[in-house]
């Protein structure tokens, strides 16, 4: 794998493969940087509103300092996976596997803070992101977690309406998906382009041209359904 290959594929017991591009320093010390200004704002409104109690005020509010400075990321990561600052900047934590982060996991990565801040200012952190191909800092190796992209859903188009018809026995799974991908994009392909592909698949439908064409999307339609 390239040094500088940022592209991750991780596939499940189900045989689905997960593909996951990994987010960078610079992105994440963006996210950390409005993280740390949200968190800011939480503390002058802490501190202005539990000064007037004395020193009562004063104990409940190093309380409210502490919660917020350890477990503000723990609660956004648990509950979406990621923080405001993340979430702006289109990153979020998940498992090295690709499952969603569990408290067990966020609270470890959270509390290792401590650790990446040393000697100053996540230099610790920093020297772990650039020494693995992962940018993992020392909470991510301890926790079993990455940052990564979240990439949007993609949007599946209709197939092409044609009467579905069983497909030719021994279709492989990447057969299978090929001809889905195929009737999915067609309506993105030009004249040509279409006819070219399902040219390529003749073999599997046993007739040339449009009435390929046809039979490929009949075939997907099959599938589809879940015949």
């Amino acid at each position: 794998m390239s040094a500088l290959d940022t592209l991750r594929r991780y596939e499940t017991p189900e045989g689905i493969e997960l593909e996951m591009r990994l987010a960078g320093p610079v992105v994440r010390a963006c996210a950390w940087l409005i993280d740390a200004g949200i968190r800011l704002l939480l503390y002058i409104g802490l501190g202005i509103l539990f000064a007037q109690f004395g020193e009562l005020g004063f104990g409940v509010m190093l309380i409210g300092f502490f919660l917020i400075e350890w477990f503000y990321p723990v609660l956004f990561e648990v509950q979406t996976g990621m923080t405001p600052g993340k979430k702006a900047m289109g990153i979020w934590v998940i498992h090295d596997n690709g499952t969603p982060i569990s408290w067990p996991s966020s609270l470890i990565r959270n509390l290792l803070r401590a650790a990446d801040f040393f000697p100053f200012f996540y230099g610790a952190g920093l020297l772990a992101m650039l020494a693995n191909q992962d940018f993992k800092r020392l909470g991510d190796l301890a926790a079993g977690t990455l940052v990564v992209y979240r990439e949007p859903k993609k949007e599946r188009h209709p197939l092409p309406a044609s009467e579905p018809r069983p497909p030719p026995p021994g279709l492989t799974l990447d057969d299978q998906q090929t001809l889905l991908s195929f009737a999915e994009r067609s309506r993105q392909l030009s004249p040509q382009r279409r006819s070219e592909l399902a040219e390529i698949l003749a073999p599997l439908t046993g007739r040339e041209g449009e009435a390929s064409e046809t039979m490929l999307y009949g075939y997907a339609n099959w599938m589809a359904r879940g015949r």
